[in-house]
């Protein structure tokens, strides 16, 4: 029978459930506020508030009752120089609990406890991202491109020019190889009429004999 005990066991041992609510507690009096289970958070809430009593007190006593419980002695510094002093007015009530949404997995229910002074900070803005200049060898390929298509423009004109230049040239030939078949048949025939013309003479000669 479960008689006379008290408070959550959350499927820890004594010292391991211990040690794991002195942690939460230190990280919230360091913090001003963390978020955790609900169940975990409401174990840790009356914990939390009597150190924070403690702060409140300011002794010595109180600051030593308060360093056998808490891990970090700046978390203990914390308590009793701010903590403490801006929680002077107020008797009791120094934590809030705030439901959030389920975890993902297994659905534990969720919230975030702090300190009923914690003010939300504006967050920090992000630096501007600063680029560099281009190098400069970056930089000559980018210059380099329009003289490089310049050279390639009259390459590509003349191996397109012959598409429409052939019937310009092919007639130039024909005619030059005609010429030249011309003259080959003019030396020739010239040889001949030489002959002809010779004979002719002879022929003469003897009729006139």
């Amino acid at each position: 029978m479960r008689h006379r005990v008290a408070g959550r066991h959350l499927g820890r041992e004594t010292s391991h459930r211990m040690a794991l609510y002195r942690n939460l507690v230190t990280d919230l009096l360091r913090y001003d506020r963390i978020t955790t289970t609900e169940a975990k958070a409401k174990e840790i809430r009356p914990m939390a508030e009597k150190i924070i009593t403690l702060g409140r007190r300011g002794d010595l006593h109180a600051r030593r009752q308060a360093q056998r419980f808490l891990y970090d002695t700046g978390v203990v510094k914390k308590v009793f120089d701010e903590i403490g002093p801006a929680m002077k007015d107020r008797p009791g009530g120094y934590l809030r609990i705030t439901g959030l949404e389920p975890r993902k997995g297994d659905g534990a229910r969720m919230a975030a406890i702090e300190l009923v002074t914690y003010v939300n900070a504006p967050p920090t803005p992000r630096p501007a991202r600063v680029t560099a200049p281009p190098s400069v060898a970056q930089a000559a390929p980018a210059a380099v491109a329009p003289a490089a298509l310049a050279e390639a423009a009259p390459d590509v004109a003349e191996d397109e020019a012959p598409v429409g230049a052939e019937a310009d040239i092919v007639p130039e030939e024909v005619t030059a190889e005609e010429d030249a078949e011309m003259a080959v048949a003019e030396v020739g025939e010239a040889p001949d009429a030489a002959a002809g013309d010779a004979e002719g003479n002879k022929g003469e000669g003897q009729s006139e004999t």
